[in-house]
């Protein structure tokens, strides 16, 4: 059987953690992928916990630009494990600890230091789709089902997710996502602002790993002082920029772009 394009040619990088695989390439792209196709890629406590652990050592890789994270199997994740969910719920102690690891992963997702795209295939659901909102971008196969569900379940979400969803689609959209749970298709996730880019299924992949390509060649400088400006509230992003505008100053990014650009060549950043 063929190695799916997302991890072809890929090493992987331990994640000490079954469901969970990482991997990194030659090209700075590296992927994040939840592998338990058996279960629609459900996420289990042990996997909400390592991801915080997984993300900080791909940050740390060499030559990394850009994190792609899917899931195995055509399907993105289908959410927490519900029968997991069940014992947590049995104890309010519990429950809120296991709301507090999966606040945790989802943080450690948003405040990875480079781009990070969804890559969603099938259902998306729950924590699933938690996650995808966390990155900066979703590319979404057309005929895939999105959607967030603690309506159906009598759960609170979180108030972590629900402003970032809110931030994301407004809160209108976020309202009726989380009121009805209802699941909604790719085409529809254009029109609510929950995709940037919808394709057919076979086309995703490539289309996605062509894009994170593209962002290995930018200026990861620039980069950066976007997601910091985007990651605070407005009246605090001068001040989150301000650190990324000094060492620009310094940087050789401007002068290789200016140069890049005035020799007609691309810049080498």
């Amino acid at each position: 059987m063929d190695q799916p394009l997302l991890t072809r040619d890929r090493s992987p990088l331990p994640t000490h953690v079954d469901g969970l695989h990482a991997y990194t390439g030659e090209d700075g792209v590296a992927v994040l992928e939840f592998a338990r196709p058996h279960r629609r890629n459900a996420v289990t406590l042990a996997i909400w916990q390592a991801l915080p652990k997984v993300l900080l050592r791909l940050a740390e890789q060499p030559g990394l630009r850009a994190l792609l994270v899917t899931g195995a199997g055509g399907t993105f994740s289908a959410g927490a494990d519900i029968a997991e969910l069940s014992g947590v719920y049995a104890d309010p102690d519990r429950a809120d600890d296991y709301h507090a690891v999966n606040v945790a992963a989802e943080e450690a997702l948003a405040d990875f230091p480079h781009p990070t795209v969804a890559v969603v295939h099938g259902a998306c659901v729950g924590g699933g789709c938690q996650l995808a909102v966390a990155c900066d971008l979703r590319f979404v196969a057309e005929d895939a089902r999105l959607g967030i569900t603690p309506a159906k379940l009598g759960v609170v979400y979180p108030a972590v997710p629900t402003l970032r969803l809110a931030r994301l689609v407004g809160p209108s959209r976020a309202k009726y996502l989380l009121f009805s749970g209802e699941l909604v298709t790719g085409r529809e996730c254009l029109t609510l602002g929950l995709a940037d880019r919808v394709l057919p299924g076979a086309e995703l992949d490539a289309g996605a790993l062509e894009f994170a390509r593209l962002l290995t060649t930018r200026s990861s400088q620039t980069i950066g002082a976007v997601k910091a400006a985007l990651a605070v509230p407005p009246e605090r992003a001068a001040e989150a920029l301000h650190p990324w505008e000094r060492r620009s100053r310094e940087a050789p990014d401007v002068r290789e772009g200016l140069a890049a650009f005035l020799e007609g060549r691309p810049p080498r950043f």
